[in-house]
């Protein structure tokens, strides 16, 4: 049986590509129709991605999962500190990128390249980044990890409750996901 875990992250990764997907698609669109982005929900977008994948996902990775790995796999070390080191750029990188978006919303379009051209290096950066996860990791995660450290894993990555994979927000997160769902175009939302 495949540990729930590994479906989590499995589809935490689904949803985060779909919402890094959606991003360039919403300012290809602004950009066709000569207007400036929805700036309310490029900031919504990037809010998840911190809020997210970044404080929860990461966080469980590099504290729990890769450390087991390291300890089994040796050969992953290498990767397993690259992929740490991303983790530990994450935070700064959407913020970085909040910091731009910012400034094209301040200063206007003299600014817009500059934005699209950052978001269209942390995507690429970020879906690289899953894929190592996808077919490096967690095949050597499910060759080398015993019942026990599944169960741990399995345990953590249950309180993620990300409203991008199929589960109910918190209240406090229900305003921030009806923005998102209703706004944004697809495949992340209806917009």
């Amino acid at each position: 049986m495949k540990p729930l875990s590994l479906t989590i992250m499995k589809d935490e990764h689904q949803a985060l590509a779909a919402m890094l997907k959606s991003l360039p698609l919403l300012l290809a669109q602004s950009r066709r129709e000569g207007r400036p982005p929805d700036f309310a929900l490029v900031r919504a977008m990037l809010f998840y991605i911190d809020e997210f994948p970044e404080r929860l996902h990461h966080t469980k990775e590099s504290e729990l999962l890769f450390p087991k790995l390291r300890e089994r796999v040796p050969a992953l070390k290498d990767t397993l500190d690259r992929l740490d080191r991303d983790h530990e750029f994450g935070e700064r990188a959407v913020r970085d990128l909040a910091h731009l978006l910012l400034a094209y919303e301040v200063m206007g379009e003299p600014r817009r390249a500059a934005f699209e051209q950052a978001v269209d290096r942390y995507i690429d950066n970020y879906l690289r980044h899953m894929a190592v996860e996808e077919s490096e990791v967690l095949p050597a995660a499910l060759e080398h990890l015993s019942a026990e450290d599944w169960a741990a894993l399995d345990a953590a990555f249950a309180a993620n409750k990300d409203p991008l994979t199929g589960h109910e927000p918190e209240d406090g997160y229900r305003p921030l996901f009806q923005q998102i769902l209703n706004r944004a175009p697809a495949p992340i939302g209806l917009g």
